[in-house]
């Protein structure tokens, strides 16, 4: 049996899905998503699609592939489902891809996942489970690509002892979908590093929550994310510290430009009374490129004990620089270049964080990309001119 969850910002869940009622957008839970850009993920639409390829590669020792329902150990978090659509998904989703990493193993190599959508109408529910036994050691890829309406859930189990990273990378095409509810559990002295990376999709909605299966664990959570005009790409975030001297410590980085850009960031940590001597902080930060772009960044710490070495957290929301750009202009750097290097700096220190060269030099590409599409064409239109 769970504890409770006490936050009135994240509510006690129920697998039953008349517990949950399709959401009207007056809920906090939902008031910044765009419900009618979901395309009935959070009502009634069939989640019945098939229409993706998966590729998997896989170091020695790790084993990999689909779990009829029936025979998973799906629910090992202790994941229940606190909205519609994870709910639907849980009822629905015929599988769970499970991810096992035996105790004591030390992986050389990422495992990497790649999911392809292939552009079918119908919505795709699925399931994803990730086991790192005691005192291993990996690291996990999870990419998503191409288009698709797309709902899961993913559950993370760190063993006593063990350490992971965990990267999912949305790199969908601008018309995808994707809701995803994630939870996770961090075993005695173990350490998870989970990592978000949202650049692609029309509507991008996350949901994580990690808590901790006996003291001394830590969990960091790293985010990257870029939106464009007319995207929405929400970060949802709830660290819940149920074990004395643990850690956690959250970094979220985004970028917005385009008209319509809107960028959602929610940091909840709960400190329970039995968490003593646990560590937390938390920050976002949010560099708007161009005009016609929303940022919305809402920390909140609740505690409930006194006994803490230390609680968070930081917001920021601005433009470019002035100054840094003036520096580098004044030095004979253009106009598009400075604004170039002032977004890769901001992101560069968080690239290194990740720790994933496999990922890292793609990553820098991406970011160069997306600043091709607007802010460094508009630039060199100004200079032009």
């Amino acid at each position: 049996m769970g504890l409770e969850v006490s936050s009135h910002l994240h509510p006690v869940g129920s697998f039953d899905l008349s517990d949950h009622p399709v959401p009207t957008g007056r809920e906090e839970v939902w008031r910044f998503t765009p419900l009618k850009r979901l395309r009935g993920l959070q009502a009634d639409a069939p989640l019945d699609g098939d229409d993706y390829d998966i590729k998997i590669e896989l170091p020695p020792g790790v084993t990999a592939g689909n779990v009829v329902v029936a025979d998973s150990e799906r629910g090992l978090s202790g994941f229940v489902p606190t909205d519609r659509v994870a709910a639907r998904v849980w009822t629905d989703s015929p599988q769970v891809f499970t991810v096992d990493v035996p105790a004591e193993t030390e992986l050389a190599e990422p495992v990497l996942v790649t999911v392809t959508g292939r552009g079918g109408e119908a919505a795709i529910a699925r399931q994803l489970l990730v086991k790192v036994g005691a005192h291993a050691k990996a690291t996990v890829v999870v990419r998503f690509e191409g288009s698709a309406t797309w709902a899961d859930t993913a559950e993370i189990v760190v063993g006593d002892g063990a350490q992971l990273t965990y990267v999912t990378i949305q790199d969908w095409a601008d018309d995808a979908v994707h809701h995803s509810t994630q939870s996770a559990k961090v075993g005695r002295d173990a350490s998870l590093r989970h990592v978000a990376v949202t650049f692609g999709g029309n509507v991008v909605r996350h949901d994580t929550t990690a808590s901790y299966d006996g003291p001394g664990g830590e969990i960091e959570m790293l985010g990257l994310y870029f939106a464009d005009e007319g995207q929405h790409i929400e970060h949802r975030l709830f660290v819940d510290h149920t074990a004395p001297r643990t850690r956690s410590h959250v970094v979220y980085k985004g970028a917005l430009q385009g008209q319509g850009a809107h960028t959602v960031w929610i940091g909840n940590v709960l400190i329970r009374k039995e968490a003593e001597a646990i560590e937390t902080y938390e920050e976002n930060r949010n560099l708007v490129l161009t005009d016609g772009c929303q940022a919305d960044s809402v920390p909140n710490l609740e505690i409930e004990t006194g006994e803490i070495v230390g609680a968070g957290h930081a917001s920021a929301t601005g433009r470019f620089d002035d100054e840094q750009l003036f520096y580098l202009r004044s030095r004979g750097v253009s106009e598009a270049e400075a604004r170039r290097l002032v977004v890769h700096g901001f992101f560069n220190d968080l690239i290194r964080k990740i720790a994933v060269p496999a990922i890292e030099d793609s990553l820098k590409a991406t970011v160069e990309a997306e600043l091709e599409k607007n802010v460094l064409k508009d630039a060199a239109v100004e200079v032009g001119s």
